[in-house]
């Protein structure tokens, strides 16, 4: 019933609904009254389940960490380190290209909105929750096969991954605000290759690592078909 003050399955029904506002309409439409008109809820199940809306967002930054944390377990291993490493990269790209507003939560980027950190520490959202941290283990742990692999040089697997996800989330931000309007196919004109540079700075071979990134392309392509 919408009156109840407590219903079982608020919480989840309150975070999808938020994620739907804004996916269909932005941030300015993550207020108090519409998310709980959106579940189903009274105004007040907003407040005593979450505090209020920060809090909320909060929760739905993390169910986007835990999303793209179940798309990453998904990207089979394989014996190339640098093709699973791609396919993630082109999966993160599919999540943030699936609902922009919530990627930009999650991240803490303003490229559509303000969704910068507050200065209360137990408030902030990237990199510093559990849902993230369990996300960018896959991450890492990827890394960590691409510096024992022998394909390039040894060095902190955890360094390669801040690097890597710098590049990959750098190329996600440009490509929303449709800065790369300009090219055919901007993944095979632009990520593709900067992924091929990044690895052959790491110590790969060129050749290699081209293959490597289309293997991983071509990897990415058949988990897409078997969704």
């Amino acid at each position: 019933m919408a009156g109840r003050a407590r219903v079982e399955d608020a919480p989840e029904r309150l975070v999808q609904a938020a994620i739907g506002l804004l996916a269909e309409q932005g941030p300015s439409a993550l207020k108090a009254r519409a998310v709980a008109s959106a579940s189903g809820l009274s105004t007040m199940v907003v407040y005593s389940h979450f505090g209020g809306i920060p809090e909320l967002m909060s929760a739905v930054a993390d169910h986007g960490f835990k999303e793209l944390g179940t798309a990453f377990a998904r990207v089979p291993l394989t014996e190339d380190p640098i093709a699973d490493l791609f396919a993630m990269a082109l999966t993160c790209r599919r999540q943030a290209r699936e609902n922009p507003h919530l990627y930009d939560l999650m991240f803490g980027l303003s490229t559509r909105a303000t969704y910068r950190p507050l200065p209360d520490t137990d408030r902030r959202l990237s990199g510093h929750s559990p849902a993230f941290r369990e996300a960018h283990a896959h991450v890492t742990a990827a890394c960590e096969r691409l510096v024992h692999s022998g394909r390039v040089e040894r060095q902190d697997p955890e360094a390669v991954a801040a690097q890597l996800w710098s590049y990959v989330h750098g190329y996600i931000t440009l490509e929303l605000a449709e800065h790369f309007a300009e090219f055919d196919d901007a993944v095979a004109q632009v990520l593709l290759p900067m992924g091929v540079n990044f690895v052959v700075g790491l110590g790969d071979a060129r050749e290699r690592a081209q293959a490597s990134h289309e293997a991983g392309a071509r990897l990415y392509d058949s988990i897409v078909q078997g969704r």
